[in-house]
């Protein structure tokens, strides 16, 4: 077992960095009723987040797990999975992610500070030194913020911050608990993390890729079917080499290349925001992409991609679910942001209107059709005939 004993304040906090002393330490945690987790990460030119430190504080020890030095995670991963402890994060979003590509497991239940405070009208999208500020009168000092996760030795300042976070993220958590479950909002906190996770577990199938590129609706159907294959080359690149997209070849390129259509690498180097790098390294690839499609009929090209600014009624429409939305918002005691975005609301429209859209690619349900919003919203929005729903499509997979 190797523990590093580093003291802050009266706190002491361990270093772990052995898988003996994992497992000893998650044991020990198994038995509580929650524990206050965070993570640290390095994401600047990879597609995937770098784990760099784990931060646990089951209320009696606190640990800092350094994941370079263990290979046997499988108590954390049980520890993680664990339906009987409850597992304090804030804002989570990112460390699901972190957690799915490092262990390829999501923690449950999770219980998230920041919807938590959201949810029973503390102020939307609290950040965590702000929360922390209110509830507990603690100034937390993120000035180690940006570090590099991934060097070692981690210094004691590191570990002095990494530690805290995890500490005052506990000592929130029963009032915290407390507020939700006097507005009887405890399980919108699970079933919204719930689905936050399975979203984040569902990855878009290549060929669906270019509909999330942006000015993707400019395009004629040919360049739709180049901007298609581009898409789906970049991503399935990105993915390879674990490369952040943008660091593959830019998305305006796509565009501009799907556009364009270049037959040499004279052509692909005067297109307006080409980088030479991209050209040298995947010019090739790019040009083959372009000319294979070429040979395709004009039968097989896919539609023109289309936008519901373009739809018939959609503003009206978009109105009468915002105003579905602020009435459930008023009706609950809910911001209106956290009950239905002008995202969601799209994210819906698009559902409702278009053959293809990227949530059902990915197999998944509106948010407004999904976990805790569903039984406040699915019997409401019927009733707006221009969305077209009907029992069968509000089927859901228990």
């Amino acid at each position: 077992m190797v523990l590093w004993p580093l003291i802050w304040k009266s706190m002491q906090y361990n270093f772990i960095s052995s898988n003996q002393a994992l497992a000893d330490f998650c044991q020990q945690a198994s038995q509580v009723e929650a524990i206050a987790v965070d993570t640290e990460f390095v994401r600047t030119r990879t597609l995937y987040p770098q784990l760099g430190l784990i931060q646990i504080y089951d209320g009696k020890q606190l640990v800092l797990v350094d994941p370079l030095a263990i290979d046997d995670f499988s108590s954390l991963t049980e520890l993680l999975t664990n339906s009987n402890v409850v597992k304090v994060l804030h804002s989570c979003s990112e460390d699901l992610e972190t957690f799915w590509h490092a262990f390829k497991v999501m923690p449950s239940p999770i219980f998230d500070s920041q919807f938590a405070a959201s949810i029973v009208g503390m102020g939307p999208a609290l950040g965590y030194a702000k929360l922390v500020e209110m509830m507990l009168d603690v100034t937390v000092d993120k000035g180690e913020s940006r570090t590099d996760w991934l060097a070692r030795p981690l210094r004691d300042e590191q570990c002095d911050y990494a530690a805290k976070d995890v500490l005052y993220l506990f000592q929130l958590y029963p009032e915290l608990k407390a507020r939700v479950e006097d507005q009887n909002k405890l399980s919108w906190v699970y079933a919204e993390i719930a689905h936050l996770s399975a979203k984040k577990k569902s990855s878009i199938p290549l060929d669906s890729v270019y509909l999330t590129i942006k000015n993707n609706w400019k395009l004629p159907s040919k360049a739709v079917l180049i901007l298609k294959k581009l898409a789906a080359w970049r991503t399935s690149t990105a993915r390879l080499r674990d490369m952040a997209l943008n660091f593959v070849v830019r998305e305006e390129n796509l565009i501009s290349i799907a556009m364009l259509q270049p037959s040499n690498k004279t052509e692909l180097r005067s297109i307006q925001g080409m980088n030479p790098h991209e050209v040298r390294i995947h010019g090739d690839a790019l040009l083959g992409i372009v000319a294979d499609c070429q040979n395709v009929s004009e039968e097989a090209y896919p539609p023109m991609v289309k936008r519901l600014n373009d739809v018939n009624n959609y503003k009206n429409t978009a109105a009468s679910v915002k105003k579905l939305c602020i009435s459930i918002a008023e009706k609950y005691a809910i911001p209106p942001e956290l009950v239905g975005s002008k995202k969601q609301i799209n994210q819906l429209l698009k559902w409702c209107w278009f053959n293809q859209d990227e949530t059902r690619d990915m197999g998944l349900q509106p948010d407004l059709l999904s976990s805790w919003r569903r039984t406040l919203f699915v019997n409401e929005l019927i009733k707006i005939e221009a969305l077209n729903l009907s029992g069968e499509l509000l089927e859901v997979n228990s």
